[in-house]
């Protein structure tokens, strides 16, 4: 069965707790690009007296999308641990407004994927941060088989289907 790149990354998004527990959802996927969504909430927020979100929400969101975008155009089943991560806040996210990541993946290597990340908010791509990020290849026989069959088959972390 041949899985589309948006059902892949869906699917391995629902394997992350963190994802999970953030909100993070794939919004879309196609090519080489994909965009994730991090809705606000409280548990992103680093100062409460204002609402700003905490940089380490946005750095997750970015190593995340660029991750899964990794994960979801190589062909097979392939994680990669993140190798580098190189990040630029351009300005604090705005309380009260939903972040995206629009992460491309520039380049396959044999030993090395590239990838480029964009985080905005609002239909106007107000622009917070970016990233380039570096992905290590492992190889296929190095995910466990039973992570495979969780995307193969759509089961999330505790074996239930969606």
């Amino acid at each position: 069965m041949t899985l589309s790149i948006k059902t892949r990354a869906e699917r391995f998004v629902g394997t992350l707790r963190h994802c999970q527990n953030l909100g993070l959802t794939v919004e879309s996927a196609e090519g080489n690009t994909l965009v994730m969504k991090l809705p606000y909430s409280d548990k992103i927020v680093g100062n409460p007296l204002d609402g700003t979100v905490h940089g380490g929400s946005l750095t997750t969101l970015m190593d995340t999308a660029c991750g899964t975008a990794v994960f979801s155009v190589l062909p097979g089943f392939e994680l990669c641990p993140t190798l580098d991560l190189r990040m630029d806040y351009m300005k604090a996210a705005e309380p009260n407004r939903d972040l995206y990541a629009e992460a491309t993946v520039i380049r396959i290597a044999s030993s090395v994927v590239f990838t480029r990340c964009e985080v905005y908010q609002g239909d106007e791509r107000d622009l917070v941060a970016k990233c380039s990020a570096t992905f290590m290849r492992i190889g296929q026989d190095m995910t466990p088989p039973d992570f495979r069959a969780r995307i193969e088959n759509g089961e999330d972390v505790a074996g239930v289907k969606p």
